[in-house]
């Protein structure tokens, strides 16, 4: 296929031998499938600064280190240098967060290189050797949905462990290859120690996972997994082996009205569900 002007220069430079097709594209950056140093990999291609969404990056910047006062300046007007500075800022916080991650052995896409917008990574791939499959494309038995939740809690506890909060953690970026979830997509990675809105995150990150694997095992759907791992964070006391119950006390006995709105609405769609099975079946 004819290769994309932004991989031209990896291509000069001897990284990448082949592009070999698209793989998939987003609001964020476009992927393709490359031969590089006789093996299969990825290429994650950031889209052009004036296609991105910046106000929706504010919270997550917050804590992070810009080089000196008229970058930051520049970046607070929102002057084209500035946005240049901040688009540079949210690319190397995914290279830096898979570096970081992939170090502290969470199961993430091995980072190999980066240059001039464009990273080059490990391609998750399935048994076959296709790509991987996101979360969201499977069907899942009730003891497969319990398996990854709690392996994906495990991988959350060993990110917050390093320092980082994924903070946009869903089905939609999570593949599955044949040892289990690998999580991707992490320019919007929050450093918990300097981000105030890193317990929120956090607690939605889980959230999320809760409410997905929930569809599939319901009892997931009354856990405090977020709240748990946050508590013990703040209390220096998290490990990544540290045991944990889903369960959680606040001091100021505060009905959780999430988790229970959560099964009372789940337990609604699975009667109506019920009752339209029933009458098709009359």
């Amino acid at each position: 296929m004819k290769i994309p002007k932004s991989i031209e220069p990896l291509v000069r430079d001897g990284l990448i031998d082949e592009v070999i097709r698209p793989l998939k594209s987003g609001k964020e950056a476009a992927v393709y499938i490359v031969l590089s140093e006789g093996e299969i990999r990825c290429a994650k291609v950031y889209k052009d600064i004036n296609k991105r969404g910046f106000h929706k990056q504010a919270q997550y910047q917050e804590g992070r280190k810009v080089r000196n006062s008229r970058q930051a300046r520049a970046m607070e007007k929102g002057t084209r240098y500035g946005r240049k500075q901040q688009e540079e800022l949210w690319q190397n916080a995914e290279v830096d967060a898979l570096y970081r991650l992939a170090a502290a052995g969470v199961r993430v896409p091995r980072p190999y290189n980066f240059i001039e917008g464009v990273l080059l990574m490990e391609l998750v791939t399935d048994e076959d050797g296709s790509a991987a499959p996101r979360l969201n494309d499977l069907e899942l038995t009730r003891e497969q949905a319990l398996e990854y939740h709690s392996l994906l809690i495990r991988e959350v506890v060993k990110m917050l462990c390093a320092g980082l909060i994924h903070g946009d953690l869903s089905e939609y970026n999570i593949l599955v290859d044949s040892n289990g979830p690998v999580i991707i997509d992490l320019p919007q990675a929050v450093d918990a120690a300097a981000n105030n809105n890193a317990g929120r995150m956090l607690e939605r990150d889980v959230a999320n996972l809760s409410d997905y694997f929930g569809r599939f095992a319901p009892e997931l759907l009354a856990t405090q997994y977020g709240k748990e791992i946050w508590k013990l964070y703040q209390n220096g006391i998290l490990l990544p082996e540290t045991e944990l119950t889903g369960r959680f006390k606040s001091h100021d006995k505060r009905t959780d009205v999430k988790s229970i709105m959560r099964v009372i609405n789940h337990a609604k769609k699975e009667a109506i569900r019920h009752h339209n099975e029933t009458e098709n079946f009359n």
